[in-house]
């Protein structure tokens, strides 16, 4: 599927190699990749397959929805087309990641469990993609934030239910929506909507089998429910407070800001074409949104790389993007924001660790120039290299 294998073993020579975490870079080494692991880092030496001025770890997109492909109005496109073609823009988009580099991928909503079907085809090797993890449908109140691509809860027995039906439909993960939010007409997305017993009995249930849980979360009362329920991810967080950040910390759970999503609808104002409900409720949250992240982030939250992409404008091959803006906007280095976009969201997903480190999957992007240096570097990778193939 548009891979290429090379002799094993394979050395990949690096100019600087960034493994991911916050540890000083390497210079002048190799990666020796074999079996779709790394099996040694060293000093550079005799010849090599693959050689780029700067390696990193596969990137790692911990909140995206793989059916959208940046329409202006993503549940409108969701209402007017079939199933059948929003699963091969699905398959479209998986493609597109991973040859802008990102190696794994969790697809946090889809309809007609379009996500669960490109992931076991990538799985089976029949398409081109990330390794995923997928939530399957949304589960949110009755005529509640994502109804398009979600299952309506009613009560904590409800909610139990719906969580063993994503599974039984091939999810992984579960994804709870707990406010209100921009892209459905009518949802406030300061409001709570999901109730705390409702959130509380999704997430034991999900837990009892193993599953994470994340939640879309923006109003103050319901990411505190969220938090105070035990989930393991908050998905935006825009109106988080300070009692919110003491139970971030204090319960360990990860913050996945998805920058690019507000940043894509408000560079696009002007062109006439998203609904007018998605602006207004996008100006309205903007500055707070930057002051109260920034804050979480000074604060010690865990930050964790994820995009929402396929919403209005941001795209899936865009996901460089997501970092640059950790960079810009919450006052991350460039090696910080590499971290939270691979170590950090990798930990969060759970399928591997999103490090170049003997043992883990061999990830990789090979760039032209250090990301150390500059961030825009992730833009447009040399090659990209999932269990030592190139993709």
């Amino acid at each position: 599927m548009g891979c290429v294998r090379i002799p094993a073993p394979m050395i990949v020579r690096a100019g600087v190699l960034y493994d991911g975490t916050l540890e000083p870079p390497k210079r002048n080494a190799d990666l020796v990749l074999e079996d779709g692991c790394v099996r040694e880092i060293r000093v550079a030496q005799g010849p090599c397959e693959l050689e780029a001025a700067c390696v990193v770890p596969g990137l790692v997109n911990a909140h995206a929805h793989l059916e959208g492909s940046g329409e202006p109005d993503m549940m409108g496109m969701i209402a007017t087309t079939t199933p059948n073609q929003r699963l091969l823009r699905a398959v479209e988009n998986a493609c597109k990641s991973i040859k802008a580099g990102v190696t794994t991928i969790r697809d946090v909503g889809s309809s007609n469990r379009i996500a669960p079907d490109v992931h076991e085809a990538i799985e089976e090797g029949r398409i081109s993609g990330p390794r995923m993890r997928t939530a399957g449908a949304v589960l949110c109140m009755t005529g509640g934030h994502g109804w398009p691509i979600g299952r309506a809860v009613d009560s904590p027995y409800d909610a139990r239910k719906a969580v063993r039906e994503q599974m039984w439909a091939g999810a992984d993960c579960i994804k709870l929506i707990a406010t209100g939010g921009v892209l459905t007409k009518g949802a406030v997305p300061g409001n709570a909507q999901l109730a705390p017993d409702e959130l509380a009995a999704a997430i034991d249930e999900a837990h009892r089998h193993g599953l994470r849980v994340a939640a879309h979360a923006i109003g103050t009362q319901g990411i505190k429910n969220a938090l105070q329920a035990g989930i393991d991810s908050i998905e935006h967080g825009t109106m988080l407070d300070d009692e919110c950040i003491a139970l971030f910390k204090e319960r360990n759970v990860y913050l996945v800001p998805t920058l690019s999503a507000p940043t894509c609808i408000l560079a696009h104002l002007e062109d006439g074409h998203q609904p007018r409900y998605i602006v207004e409720k996008a100006r309205g949250l903007n500055e707070v949104m930057l002051k109260n992240l920034r804050h979480a982030y000074e604060s010690g939250v865990r930050i964790a790389g994820g995009s929402d992409a396929g919403t209005p404008y941001n795209y899936h091959e865009n996901y460089a993007q997501e970092v640059e803006l950790m960079w810009a906007l919450l006052g991350m280095t460039p090696q910080q924001a590499l971290h939270a976009a691979t170590n950090v969201a990798a930990e969060l997903v759970g399928l591997h660790n999103g490090i170049l480190a003997v043992g883990e999957p061999a990830d990789a992007l090979l760039l032209r120039a250090d990301v150390g240096e500059d961030v825009r570097a992730l833009r447009d990778p040399q090659l990209v290299l999932k269990a030592g193939l190139i993709q």
